[in-house]
This record gives structure tokens, sequence and C-alpha cells, in this order.
């Protein structure tokens, strides 16, 4: 749940530090206080996209900070993205430029916008004033029914791409097999010559070493038999005969003195590695005398070399590689150009996103006729008696990467009345409550849809609308969500406020010239002249204040009296059911 947000330079606050507590939280004020400030400077702490319009006038920078407990499912998120894990908290931090550049912080590191969206899903869910705007989407709609399905649909999205891939593939072949096929030959012809070649790897460098060693053969020669002769063949005095001599007479006088033992050994050292070398040379001049007519097919393979390298324009030591490439291609333009196999992919591609898509369907068809049962439920406890709420599957004639169906929400605002598309219901007033009967049910649903993993509910003046004895419920509703939910409301509603756990309230001063706002939580007394206030207005009558402190004692006293499951929506008999419209 969210700990504390920190603002500085934000808008029209100078400064504010606020800490913030389980349960249900109201957030009240006069009009144009700035109550919707902190939703604003929430959002943009968790990656919404800011400009420079949200630092303070006259300031160089506004900064937010969010402090959240963090959720033991982000904890590999965390180390994956190279993020220090400072215990149970989530510490998101963002700071706006006068010229509107942005920088982001996550637990003290560095961060993207994007990082801080990604974890936006699991921190907060936001529930503005014209909610009802976005059920009317089929999108919309469609991902909250399977938000409340527990649906992941993530397998039929990748089921579907694999599809569409198999098909763009089979319609890519057949439109280019002529051209393909031109292709093929022409890979395999230069191929053929290559193979004709059958260039080693590192045949290139082998070859040049040979041709300049044959190239530089009797000048090798030559010298080879000058060293032998020093060596050893020689008539005249030899390095093996100078050496033998020394170590002959050495050794005649060793038992004499010790003190020449290291050179006689030396020596023998010497006379040892003569006559290796002397071996050495006289092998390398009896294979040199083996080699007629080699350079003569040197010179040919080097030719081969060079021709294919000339004609595709590559130097010589890059032929193998070369060879290895268009096989590769060959290889691919063989698979591009097989029409069954093509096919045969296609179809097994299909059969799987069909596989998917059913299972889809199926809990999606599952899932409708309890949330509509639910919603209807929600509808009569928010004064719309009689109403109903139904959700229609359509079947679209071709299938998307969602599955086979959209979704729509339908509604009859009374009984005995049509249900009727949401986008389609004229009241202002019956959206607001329909589309807070809709987060109600949906945020009381547990599960591992989206909703299921947010600490945080905030419901920002959805209640638009309404008053009265709906007022009320709907303070109730909110509290009773602030058992499971850490849930925070902007509202103008006393009744709605007289149901927190915790009260702030935003004020608006002149300071400096400047117009500032501030938030303070409010207690005893002054909560109940906040509450008169938003009964009466800014003439503080007695009889505002005696219904204010009414209102909260009989908030206390509900609180105390009611469980945590007898506000939970009741079953109706006029409860919808999913309708399968008809292709």
């Amino acid at each position: 749940m969210l700990r504390r947000l920190s603002l500085r330079d934000f808008v029209i606050v100078p400064e504010l530090e606020l800490d913030f507590g389980a349960g249900f939280s109201v957030l009240t004020g006069e009009t144009g206080a700035g109550k919707s400030i902190l939703i604003d400077a929430l959002q943009l702490a968790l990656g919404q996209r800011g400009d420079a319009g949200v630092v303070r006038e006259g300031a160089a920078r506004a900064e937010i900070s969010a402090e959240f407990d963090c959720p033991a499912h982000l904890s590999g998120w965390l180390d994956e993205a190279g993020f220090e894990s400072e215990g149970a908290s989530l510490l998101l931090r963002r700071v706006i430029d006068s010229q509107g550049k942005s920088r982001a912080w996550i637990n003290g590191s560095a961060a993207t916008v994007s990082q801080l969206r990604e974890l936006a899903d699991s921190l907060l869910d936001i529930h503005g004033q014209h909610a009802w705007q976005g059920l009317t989407r089929p999108a919309s709609v469609r991902e909250l029914l399977d938000q409340y399905a527990d649906l992941d649909t993530r397998p039929l999205a990748a089921a579907f791409a694999d599809w569409k891939r198999a098909s763009e593939a089979l319609d890519a072949a057949q439109t280019r097999q002529n051209e393909l096929l031109s292709e093929r030959e022409r890979l395999a012809w230069q191929i053929g010559e290559i193979d004709r070649l059958a260039p080693g790897a590192d045949e290139w460098d082998e070859l040049n070493a040979e041709h300049q060693r044959l190239s530089h053969a009797q000048s090798l020669l030559d010298a080879v038999r000058a060293a032998l002769n020093a060596l050893s063949e020689a008539e005249d005095s030899t390095a093996e005969g100078l050496t033998g001599d020394a170590l002959d007479r050495l050794e005649d006088v060793l038992e004499y003195d010790a003190r020449l033992a290291p050179a006689v050994e030396a020596l023998r050292g010497a006379q040892a590695q003569i006559q290796d070398a002397s071996h050495t040379l006289s092998a390398y001049l009896h294979k040199a005398d083996g080699e007629p007519g080699r350079m003569e097919e040197l010179d040919e393979r080097v030719s081969a070399w060079l021709t294919l390298a000339r004609r595709y324009r590559r130097p010589p030591q890059e032929l193998p590689a070369l060879h290895a490439q268009w096989r590769e291609e060959l290889a691919a333009l063989d698979a591009a150009t097989d029409l069954a196999a093509l096919q045969t992919s296609l179809a097994a591609a299909r059969k799987a996103f069909d596989a998917e898509a059913r299972r889809v369907s199926a809990a999606r068809a599952q899932a409708a006729p309890a949330l509509a049962s639910a919603v209807t439920a929600a509808m009569q406890l928010l004064g719309m008696n009689g109403g109903q709420f139904d959700i229609a599957l359509l079947p679209q004639e071709q299938p998307q990467s969602y599955g086979q169906e959209s979704a729509e929400f339908l509604v009859a605002g009374h009984a005995g009345s049509a249900p009727r598309p949401l986008a389609k219901v004229a009241s202002g007033g019956e959206l607001s409550r329909i589309a807070l009967a809709i987060a109600v049910t949906t945020c009381q649903k547990t599960g591992t849809g989206v909703n299921a993993g947010v600490g945080t509910l905030i419901f920002d003046e959805i209640d638009a609308g309404v008053g009265g004895a709906v007022a009320e419920t709907v303070g109730r509703l909110m509290k009773q969500l602030g058992r499971s939910r850490q849930v925070l409301a902007v509202t103008h509603l006393p009744q709605v406020a007289a149901c927190a756990d915790h009260h702030l309230v935003v004020a608006k001063a002149l300071r400096g010239g400047q117009t500032c706002s501030d938030v303070q939580p409010v207690l005893g007394e002054t909560r109940v002249a906040e509450i008169a206030r938003m009964l009466g207005g800014e003439r503080l009558s007695s009889a505002a204040q005696a219904h204010a402190q009414e209102m909260l004692d009989l908030s206390a006293l509900d609180a105390a009296n009611t469980s945590p499951s007898s506000l939970s929506s009741p079953s109706s008999p006029s409860a919808g059911k999913a309708k399968k419209a008809r292709s």
C-alpha cells in the first residue's frame, strides 16, 4: 500500500509530506483547492507523461516521491532489473525540470519512465470520475471481464501471432514463388562453383605459406646445405667435431676438479643439439628433393582461388565464410518455397489458436453472468432499484489477437426497461453509479487479475452525481473495501467522508503573492467542522455541526456493528446474465 507521498514545487504545492495509513481515507476541500493534484502527482510518480507545466512558477524543478510497501512478487523484477531491494519498501522518485526534462529513480537507482509504468499495475488502481467512458470501449470491457475471470490471455495472443506469421509466410511464398525459385537457382549455381573449388577454412593461408617457401626453394636448399656442412659434413673442422674434441679433453681431467662438471654438461647438451639439428637439416634436404611439380600445382590452386574471389568481389580468405552463408540462404529459400510445409505449419498454428480461443471463450462465458449478477446487485444498493446489468459476448467475423468475441456492457436503469449499451444511457448520475458499481464489484474480486495484486485503490470523484441515502451507501461500500485494501477517495459528499477511517483536507491560501495548496489530516472538532462545511457551505451553523457529528457517530456505530460480509452485494432475482449474441 501507499505509505508516504512527498511533493516539492509541484503545480501550486511548495512542499508537502503526507503519511497514509491502512483502510479508507478521504480527501476533501473546496472546489479548486487542488484535490486532484495528489492524484496527478501519484500518476507522475508511476510513469505518466509529464511536462514543464507541473513545475511551480519560479521553481527550477518539481520533485515527487512515493513510498509503497513492496509486493513480494516484485522482488524478482527488481533483482532482474538491477534495483536494490530495500526490505519491505519501494521508493519511486520523479523529477521534472522547467524545460520539461524528466528523470526517475527506483530505490535510489536511476530508472526509465517505462520501468515506473511497469510497476504501476502492481501498486495502484485509479478509478476516475469519468470511468464510465472507458467502459464503453470494447477493449476496456473485454479486459475488465478477463480480469474478473482471472484469465491469462497471453497464450492466446502468442498463438495468434504464430498463426499470423505462418499465414504471412505462406502468402509471401505464393506471391513470390517465381522470384524465389529464380533466387534459389542463382544461389545453387554459385554454391556449385565454390563446391568445385572446395576451399578449406584455413587453406588460403596455408597455400600462401607453401607458395612462398617453394618460390625461395633454391635459397633455402643452399642455406641448409651450408649449415649442414658447418655442423657435421665438412672435411675440415665442424661444429660437431670441435665440440666432441673439447668434450674429450675435459672428460679426461674432470676427475681432478669437479668445478669443470657444469662445462662438461653444457658441452654434452650442445653436442646433442648439434646432432639433432644435423638430422633435421638432412631430412629437410631429403624431402625437398621429393617434391617435383608441386610449384605448378600450387600456382593452379592459387589461381582458382583468386578467380572466384574476383568474380564475387571478396577477399580470397572470405570464400569459405561466403560459401557457408550461401548454404544457409539456400536452406531458408528451400523452406520458403516448400508450400506444402508452409501449409502444414499454417494449419498447426490455426489449430493451436482455435484451442486457446475456445479456452478463453469458455472462461468469458462462465465469468460474464457472475459479473453481471454482482453488478446488478450493487446497482440496487446504489439506488437503481430494478436496474439490470448484462454483458453481451459478440462473435467476431474474423478472429483477433484477443479471441473470437468482443464484449459489451448493457444496462437497464429501471425495472421493465430493456438493457441498452452503456454508451446510450443518458443520465450522468446513472453512469456514475453504474461505473461505481462495476468498480466496487471488480475490486472486491480476488484472484490473479490485475486488481488482485494491487494494494491501493483510488476513487477520484467517482461518486459525482449521487447523494442522499445512495451517497451513504457509497461510503459504506468504500469502507468495506478498506478492510482488505487501502482505499483513497477524492469526494464532495459528506456522507462518504463521514465513513472514512482517515480524513485529509486540501486548503488553498495566498503566500508571498503566490497561491499555494496544502493538505492536513483532520480529527475531532476539526473534522466535524469540515463535514459541516460539506453539508452547508461556509456558514457553519450549529445545525450543520450537529448533523456532521451525528453522521460521524452513526458511521462509527455502523462500523462496530457491521461484519465484513454484511455489505456484500446480495444475489438479485433481476441479476443480469451474459447474452451470447447471434451473428
